[in-house]
């Protein structure tokens, strides 16, 4: 086996990022089920479980005190505070599925994003994007579930969150899920080019995208 082979069965870890509203977690939920030979890392929460969510299934929900535990015993490979609630990754879980030769799927935020590369230099960082950003305020007042002053913060955090894609090496915009979906297939594949970063066509669309035009 030649070297380049040797790096294309290598297992790989993805980061995906996104602001509020993008539909992350949807898209990834559909990549997992669509490729079950990937592995989703479950994050760690302080935040209250919803009526809908499982625990070890949607999130690992910890309490403050297990939180900083499980950071000061070198568990987290990244966390952050988002809407006053602590996440992270367990070091751990994605260690264990790299090793058993699967590739691996982080669901985070770009400040997550950035301590993952600082640790894993080796990873692949995707951002999620609206197609604009009329359309993230529709899908966030679509949801109905929080009030005027929770959407307005939102809808700033998304636009503060939005001008960090440049520290990413993909971007997807979710325009039509299926195709945003394909679009993740695609660099999984290695064959994402056109939604590099380094792409002059595509950091006119985001650029634009990203300044409400």
């Amino acid at each position: 086996m030649s070297a380049e082979d040797t790096m294309l069965n290598t297992p790989k870890l993805f980061v995906i990022a996104a602001p509020s509203g993008a539909g992350k977690t949807t898209l990834v939920r559909k990549l997992t089920a669509r490729n079950p030979e990937l592995r989703f890392s479950i994050s760690y929460t302080t935040r209250e479980k919803r009526r809908t969510e499982v625990d070890g299934v949607d999130y690992l929900f910890v309490d403050k005190g297990r939180f900083e535990a499980l950071r000061r015993q070198g568990e987290l490979l990244e966390y952050a505070e988002v809407f006053d609630n602590d996440y992270a990754t367990s070091r751990s879980q994605v260690d264990r599925h790299l090793g058993e030769g699967h590739n691996v799927i982080l669901e985070i935020d770009w400040q997550g994003a950035r301590q993952v590369r600082q640790s894993m230099p080796e990873c692949i960082t995707i951002f999620i994007l609206p197609p604009s950003l009329k359309e993230l305020e529709r899908r966030l007042r679509d949801r109905r579930t929080d009030s005027e002053a929770v959407i307005e913060r939102r809808l700033r955090d998304a636009q503060s969150d939005m001008s960090h894609w440049q520290e990413f090496d993909f971007v997807v915009i979710n325009d039509d899920i299926e195709r945003a979906v394909r679009d993740l297939e695609s660099v999984l594949a290695g064959s994402g080019a056109a939604l590099s970063t380094r792409n002059e066509t595509m950091r006119g669309i985001v650029s634009a995208i990203v300044r409400g035009e």
